[in-house]
């Protein structure tokens, strides 16, 4: 087959499985996990049920694989935020900003949907956040080993228990009713960060 045949068709799949995952997504927020089918899926998406079928086994399949895109997404998210600054301290304290702005605006857009907690309930305790948590650990505690290096990040805990507190600390964001506190709880887990010169 020519080349931009296979990418037109690699297109349109990709476009059919983005549709299918957020009318999913934003079907089960609305209407609860209970009173989402295959068939309204199709009908809300405009593709037959058979196509439907060809993507996904069953709503449960589509939701985890939101979820994965969605982590996915986030992850993506603190690379690029990473990678745009040099200083390894300005660094940390950046993908660290993102990382409570994630929390802080996915709980708050799940809260302010009907059934936004049973989604976030349903989708939670599965393997691609298992993944997520270690890749954001990795990262976070590498991270800390560079900014370590400058002798801006204490010593006296290994950059192993301080990526721990900073995930722990930071998904507290979830729970905060702006960004502006977002900020400050950011400011206080750098402030627990931070060598006592």
């Amino acid at each position: 087959m020519p080349k931009l045949w296979n990418e037109t068709i690699e297109a349109h799949r990709r476009a059919v499985r983005d549709a299918t995952l957020d009318t999913t997504a934003t079907l089960v927020a609305e209407r609860g996990i209970a009173s989402v089918t295959m068939s309204l899926i199709a009908e809300k998406t405009g593709i037959g049920r058979a196509t439907l079928y060809k993507y996904f086994p069953d709503v449960e399949a589509i939701l985890s694989a939101w979820h994965e895109r969605q982590i996915a997404g986030h992850l993506q998210q603190l690379t690029e935020a990473r990678d745009k600054v040099a200083d390894p301290s300005e660094r940390l304290e950046t993908v660290l900003r993102a990382y409570a702005l994630i929390h802080q605006r996915r709980v708050r857009h799940h809260q302010n949907q009907p059934h936004g907690s049973e989604l976030a309930a349903l989708l939670h305790p599965d393997e691609h956040v298992a993944r997520a948590q270690q890749h954001l650990r990795d990262m976070f505690r590498d991270l800390l080993v560079d900014a370590a290096r400058q002798g801006d990040i204490r010593g006296d805990v290994t950059p192993e228990e301080l990526a721990s507190y900073c995930l722990h600390a930071l998904t507290a964001a979830s729970t905060l009713p702006s960004e502006a506190a977002a900020h400050r709880l950011v400011a206080v887990t750098l402030d627990g960060l931070r060598s006592a010169h």
